[in-house]
């Protein structure tokens, strides 16, 4: 005898489309939520006292000056670096002693660093023929501190290991300082955040010399490069558009082109 139940299923299991329709509304929401939460972060930076991004950057430093060490480089860069600081406006030369460390290693690369550090390679002086164009180096890495994009970043990196906390589980605390070392290891910026940090980098080379010759030199030599493999490539946009964003900046200010400052002394590594 066969077993009748009044009982019916009014709820049948939802069909793929609506399983992912579900996934997609769940996902999108949490984008938003990040989103939001990369908004919050942009703008809190702004108003990150320079003391705290001190603080910050003394967990970061130790590990780029065991690097380093004292030398004729070193010092030579630091006092090129004081001539551009000087020109800085007086509100961005405020509770602000900006440095470089300079790293014997055959890397090709520059770093802006919290705690008010411009880190130097050998491997970029050694690419670089002009003192023009070493300038413009340390002005750009100046516009990242002067636009905070170094702090963006690192808050970026923080909020995806948050995200992939949250999912995942505890990752150790996030291994905070190997975190922030790594951060700024590899940090890419936007494109808008090079090309204002470059911006910010022209007009600190005509204040300094009067005119921005040597401004492209370097990026203009670096696209030329094949097959090598140069961090700062990893790191920043492609030459190409900067030479080119750069040119067109020159010629909208009406900056001029002069001589260039040859490399002299300690600077020049062969």
């Amino acid at each position: 005898m066969s077993f009748y139940s009044p009982i019916t299923n009014n709820n049948p299991e939802p069909n793929n489309r609506q399983v992912l329709t579900i996934l997609g509304i769940f996902i999108g929401l949490i984008i938003l939520i990040f989103w939001l939460i990369g908004l919050f972060i942009n703008g809190l930076i702004n108003w990150l006292p320079v003391s705290v991004e001190q603080q910050l950057g003394a967990i970061i430093l130790p590990s780029y000056q065991a690097q380093a060490q004292p030398s004729p480089q070193q010092n030579k860069l630091n006092e090129l670096l004081d001539g551009l600081e000087g020109k800085l406006p007086q509100k961005q030369q405020e509770n602000r002693d900006f440095m470089v460390l300079y790293i014997p290693e055959s890397t090709i690369n520059a770093l802006a660093i919290p705690g008010d550090t411009i880190v130097i390679y050998q491997g970029l002086l050694k690419e670089v023929e002009s003192e023009n164009e070493l300038m413009m180096i340390l002005s750009h890495e100046l516009g990242h501190f002067a636009n905070r994009d170094h702090l963006r970043s690192l808050g970026n990196v923080l909020l995806i290991k948050i995200a992939i906390s949250s999912l995942v589980g505890d990752l150790g605390n996030l291994q905070s300082a190997v975190d922030f070392v790594n951060a700024i290891a590899n940090a890419r910026f936007s494109q808008q955040q090079e090309t204002q940090a470059d911006e910010f980098g022209l007009n600190l080379l005509n204040q300094y010399y009067g005119h921005v010759a040597g401004a492209t030199d370097f990026f203009q030599r670096l696209s030329n490069k094949n097959n090598l493999d140069i961090a700062f490539l990893s790191t920043h946009p492609s030459p190409e558009k900067r030479v080119k964003q750069l040119e067109q900046l020159i010629k909208q200010e009406n900056y001029l082109i002069e001589s260039k400052k040859p490399l002299t002394g300690d600077l020049k590594i062969n």
